[in-house]
Order: C-alpha cells, then sequence, then structure tokens
C-alpha cells in the first residue's frame, strides 16, 4: 500500500489495524502545549475585537424585511384588508388560525371578519398563511419578543393582530419583489382590487330573490349581449 504524501512512515509496532493513519510526534507534541498556547492566544485576540453582542433587552435586534415573525393583519384606512375567504386558515399546518365571516352592505369588500383570532402557542412562523392570501390582509412582521402568562394571552384576537399598513410597508415591499421573482416579473397586486364586490357584476342583484330565481336572473344575463367582452 503506498505511503500517503501527506502522512508520515507508519510505526512499525502499530497499535491497530489502521497503522497507515499513524505518525511519531514530536516531543513538544507531546506534551500538547503549542496547542495549548495556540487556543489561548485565539481567545486573546478575540477578547479586543468589536463586540456584536446585544444587550437585550435593553438593546433589540431590528430584523430585515425577510425575517418572518408575528402573523399580523393588515389595516388599511382604518380597516382590515381581510375578506374572511378562509385561505390561510385552511393552509395553517397547525391549525392555529380561526375565523368567522359576516356581510356588511354598506363595506365595499361586501365581507369581513367577525372574529379573527391566532393561537400563537400554535404558530410555527411557516408564513404559509402569508404565501395563500389573496388580498395581502396577513403577512409576517418583524416582532419576535412575544411573552405570555397564561394560555389566555396567546390567543390574539382581531384587535390584537391589526398593523397599520405604514408600520409594515417593508414587508409589503420585500413580498412584492419575492413574487415577482417567483412568477416572472407578472405579479403586479393592486391594492384597489381590495374593494370588489359580488354585487358589481349585477346591477339587478337582489338579496331577497330565490335560489331558482337566481338562476333565472343569471340564464337572463347570459342570454343577454354584453356592452364590451370584460362585462362578464
Amino acid at each position: 500500500m503506498p505511503t500517503p504524501k501527506n502522512l508520515e512512515q507508519p510505526r512499525a509496532n502499530a497499535l491497530n489495524e489502521q497503522f497507515d493513519q499513524e505518525r511519531s510526534f514530536s516531543f513538544l507534541e507531546n506534551l500538547y502545549l503549542p496547542e495549548i498556547f495556540k487556543a489561548l492566544w485565539y481567545s486573546l485576540k478575540q477578547m479586543f475585537q468589536p463586540k456584536i453582542t446585544l444587550q437585550y433587552p435593553e438593546e433589540k435586534w431590528d430584523p430585515p424585511s425577510i425575517f418572518r415573525g408575528r402573523p399580523v393583519l393588515v389595516e388599511d384606512n382604518g380597516k382590515e384588508r381581510c375578506v374572511a375567504c378562509g385561505l390561510c386558515a385552511r393552509a395553517c399546518p397547525p391549525l392555529a388560525i380561526s375565523m368567522q365571516a359576516n356581510e356588511d352592505s354598506d363595506d365595499p369588500k361586501e365581507r369581513y371578519p367577525d372574529f379573527f383570532e391566532i393561537n400563537m402557542l400554535r404558530c410555527i412562523y411557516c408564513g404559509y398563511c402569508e404565501e395563500v392570501c389573496p388580498e395581502e390582509a396577513i403577512v409576517m412582521s418583524k416582532d419576535y419578543d412575544i411573552v405570555f402568562e397564561s394560555r389566555e394571552e396567546a390567543i390574539y384576537d382581531k384587535e390584537r393582530l391589526l398593523v397599520p399598513k405604514e408600520d409594515l410597508q417593508d414587508r409589503l415591499e420585500f413580498l412584492r419583489e419575492y413574487k415577482n421573482r417567483q412568477f416572472g416579473q407578472f405579479w403586479d397586486f393592486q391594492e384597489e382590487n381590495n374593494i370588489h364586490s359580488v354585487r358589481d357584476r349585477d346591477e339587478e342583484f337582489h338579496s331577497g330573490l330565490s335560489l331558482v330565481e337566481m338562476l333565472e336572473q343569471q340564464r337572463h344575463n347570459d342570454n343577454v349581449e354584453p356592452e364590451s367582452e370584460w362585462v362578464r
């Protein structure tokens, strides 16, 4: 067997079968003093290096926009963006999100969450809720300093989850750039798309119609020639 280039000639009186990995040590190497002094010298040099440790909690870390912290609801013009579609609750792996939808005829969005809760003891900060949200209504914030004294305090309701859009601008801009790379520069989320209603599709919509009457009304609308190709 050829001798490795980086090793000395194996000892004749090998102590084990892997004798080709053995080599003779010098006197200083047997004392281990050079390696001890090297470790002490390295520690001494590090004592005079600039300190990068934050003195928490007096000094707090400012995470970058890519950081996935506590999920929050986006508050736009004093109202939540959420339309209670339920996609975030369906996509949540630990089932930490729960909500109940409600309708408001005076609200241009038509639907809103009557209540919205996130159990922060279950949340694993995966960001799936943010990925599936079609309205950019729930995003991952920079909040990582979360403390609870009871299980009840760990359940965040809608009032505790709402955060103004201005405070989440960094994350929203990151999502826009991230999704543009993911979808090949075709992603263009328009905030005005959040203001929509099913009632806008049919001026003759009447909430008092029965299901049969609504189907007949829809057949009538389908048989009418639209004014433009974008009406339907």
